[in-house]
């Protein structure tokens, strides 16, 4: 598809919209039943939302918050605070009080849009209370979504009024004259008369408080286009999206499908059986998501819902559960489709690297990849003096170009620690180059340093994931009792009788690598301790190091009762 106007995401849509204005551009699942949504009845949407919040006073520069499920709704309250100059900030629906009232307070959002009813959530109660944070009060925008509830806009007042969106009656409602708190990043001033801010993201949080990472409208829609062109997004095309729109990944795939001229499937609820009817009989072509999210589509497909897979052509896969492989393999047999480790981040958008289909699978089914546009540089350096490395040589990851972080909102003093010397953006990420692309490694607080090397802790993951009876692995470092870093693995097996101890598997190991990558200890459990955000579901290493820890010295098999 062509971008015949102004890049941006009110250009974009008007693009859309004049191209095709009956083909479908959402589908909305409520109860069960999908609601097709098309390109012209999104513009009209989008011009009655952008007519009411002109009304109560949002103006140029201010920040939205949208706390809204998977809904079609999501991407209405992107274009409308985008035509007005305005930005959005996600909110995912399982965000706690702290979470919320951290959101309030760094982003000031003018306006806060909550659904009227979804999944039995106390949505609008997690913002009361997390509200208490918050000054001045946000106005409340009732949304009632797909299933279209009855609902009272007083009922959600938090004092600074509230109304049903949509319904054209914002009689009462004024929002506050919000200041901006963009904090510009080097990259952001280098693009200064791009335009304006229009989205943000909450980083992962794993370094302390969650920055909220900001890009301009200029980046979105230039991002997105260059993912669709690679991703090989077409016209009539369905991408699935079951990732949260207010994460970064859910984003850039949805606006990734959008630029192509496809459709998207909001999912606001993930049932893997439900998802997998839906992907056949809507012909889904295009998924990302973490192998979390793949693996249940795997294993509730090898459980006997053997639905028709054919028409999906592109995965992206992020591996943060060492299944990426069986499931990018798979894809390649049921449907003949082309899988992609990817790597991105909110700071970058997601999608920022991905393989070719040029590459071998031996390469392309892991994560990292090549920038999916000219203008993003990237480079690995060396993390204590940013000199630049040579292919092999592991390194931190680096950017710059037009899709890094224009702006913390709320945060002075994030692009300070975000950003080289030289106006690099640090990813915090290892890596190496690689085939002419980039390969991830690990986050760099996670690499291990054993017997003196540098090992990637999912090099032992993978290996221990081999095993027949062992269905998840995650490796964590120790400082052991000569002072030297261990490596202590944890395992889950198959099921509970499965034929699995620690001897067996660092044997199993031993088979395969090199001595000092053995693990001192392997701890049979029967589950992983996870956190979930709106990227996907990921280990929660923290506490496997406090385990380890705990347990040092023994091997512990939950199955035994006892330490093994």
């Amino acid at each position: 598809m062509t971008l015949t106007t102004h890049p941006t995401l009110a250009g974009m849509l008007a693009d859309l919209v004049h191209q095709s204005p009956d083909t479908p551009v959402a589908m909305d699942v409520a109860d069960g039943e999908v609601i097709t949504l098309t390109r012209s009845e999104l513009g009209r949407r989008v011009d009655q939302l952008r007519e009411e919040l002109s009304r109560i006073g949002i103006r140029r520069g201010q920040c939205l918050a949208v706390y809204l499920p998977n809904w079609s709704d999501a991407l209405v309250w992107q274009f409308a605070a985008s035509a007005l100059g305005a930005h959005v900030i996600g909110v995912n629906t399982r965000y706690n009080v702290g979470e919320v009232a951290h959101i309030l307070t760094s982003a000031r959002p003018a306006v806060v849009a909550v659904p009227a009813q979804f999944h039995g959530l106390d949505i609008f109660g997690t913002l009361r209370e997390a509200s208490h944070a918050a000054d001045p009060l946000p106005a409340v925008a009732v949304v009632p979504g797909p299933s279209n509830p009855d609902a009272t806009a007083s009922d959600f007042d938090l004092g600074a009024g509230a109304w049903i969106a949509g319904s054209g009656d914002t009689t009462g409602v004024s929002a506050s004259a919000t200041p901006s708190t963009a904090e510009w990043t080097p990259a952001g001033e280098r693009a200064a008369r791009s335009g304006e801010l229009a989205v943000a993201f909450t980083t992962s949080g794993s370094t302390g408080t969650p920055k909220l990472a900001a890009h301009r409208d200029s980046a979105v829609v230039r991002h997105a286009h260059a993912d669709s062109v690679l991703m090989g997004v077409r016209e009539g095309d369905v991408i699935l999206g079951v990732l949260p729109v207010s994460g970064v990944f859910g984003f850039s795939t949805a606006m990734a499908g959008l630029a192509g001229g496809a459709a998207i499937l909001m999912e606001p609820v993930f049932d893997a059986a439900a998802t997998l009817a839906r992907v056949e009989s809507l012909r889904v072509t295009h998924i990302v998501g973490g192998d979390d999210l793949f693996g249940r589509l795997y294993d509730t497909w090898h459980d006997g819902r053997l639905t028709d897979l054919t028409s999906l052509r592109w995965l992206g896969i992020a591996d943060f559960l060492g299944r990426s492989h069986d499931i990018a393999r798979w894809a390649r047999d049921e449907a003949g489709a082309q899988t992609t480790g990817v790597f991105g981040s909110s700071e970058v958008f997601a999608l920022a690297l991905l393989w070719s289909s040029d590459d071998p699978e031996s390469v392309r089914w892991n994560g990292g990849g090549r920038p999916v546009e000219s203008a993003i540089e990237v480079r690995v350096v060396d993390p204590l003096d940013d000199r630049v490395l040579g292919i092999g040589e592991e390194g931190e990851l680096q950017f710059r170009g037009p899709n890094v972080v224009d702006a913390y909102l709320g945060n002075p003093d994030a692009a300070a620690r975000a950003f080289a010397a030289d106006g690099w953006f640090r990813s915090g990420d290892l890596a190496r180059v690689d085939t002419g692309g980039f390969r991830y490694v690990c986050r760099m607080g996670d690499v291990l340093r054993l017997r003196g090397f540098l090992v990637d802790p999912a090099e032992i993951e993978h290996r221990l994931a081999e095993h027949e009876n062992v269905q998840t692995a995650k490796v964590v470092g120790l400082t052991g009792s000569g002072g030297y870093t261990e490596a202590v693995a944890f395992v889950v097996p198959v099921d509970a009788g499965a034929d699995l101890d620690a001897p067996s598997l660092k044997t199993w190991c031993r088979d395969r690598l090199a001595a000092f990558k053995v693990p001192a200890a392997v701890h049979v459990i029967d589950q992983m301790p996870t956190t979930s955000g709106g990227n996907g579901t990921k280990i929660r290493a923290v506490e496997l190091r406090e385990w380890a820890q705990r347990w040092s010295g023994q091997e512990v098999d939950y199955r035994k009762g006892t330490p093994a």
